[in-house]
């Protein structure tokens, strides 16, 4: 009967013990994402950068440092992991491949705002149109013409053309 109580002490305190690692590993793990998406926003905000970049950047390293640390948990519970990362590997590339255009205007977007060819409130010439800037988003920019007619330029299309920015006047 003794031997019976031992047995089951340790595996209950094994288990206690994973679990509470596993508690601890995404505690630890949660605050170090929120301190460096902190630190990652502060910089960038002092370097000047958009506030959409700063956002996506900030927003991607604490989904990074989650994941590791989502995946550290279930390895210290004994899950195989090698597969867990195989899966959101296919899963990412399945995604990647179904928002091919969505993605390259994403991407495109983010390089605009990144590298600042032109500027809300500046007169461009790009894509076959010519208008001032009103407004330049991740997936589209926006330009209103010389006839006052909003015109919707998705990004990708923008970035890859030929850009005429007009001096101010």
């Amino acid at each position: 009967m003794l031997d019976y109580n031992n047995v089951i002490f340790k595996t209950v305190f094994d288990y206690g013990l994973n679990i509470f690692s596993a508690i601890a590993i995404l505690v630890v793990g949660n605050m170090a994402a929120k301190i460096l998406k902190r630190v990652i926003s502060t910089i960038l905000t002092k370097s000047g950068q958009e506030k959409t970049v700063i956002s996506f950047i900030s927003s991607l390293i604490h989904v990074l440092i989650m994941t590791f640390a989502i995946i550290a948990t279930l390895a210290k519970f004994g899950i195989q992991t090698a597969s867990f990362i195989a899966v959101i590997g296919s899963a990412g590339i399945a995604v990647g491949l179904a928002l091919q255009g969505s993605l390259a205007n994403f991407a495109s977007g983010f390089l605009i705002l990144l590298f600042r060819p032109f500027k809300s409130g500046d007169f461009i010439e790009a894509a076959g149109v010519t208008g001032r800037v009103e407004d330049v988003l991740l997936l589209t920019t926006i330009l209103i013409s010389t006839e006052n007619i909003k015109i919707i330029i998705p990004n990708g299309k923008l970035y890859s053309d030929i850009i005429k920015v007009y001096p101010k006047s």
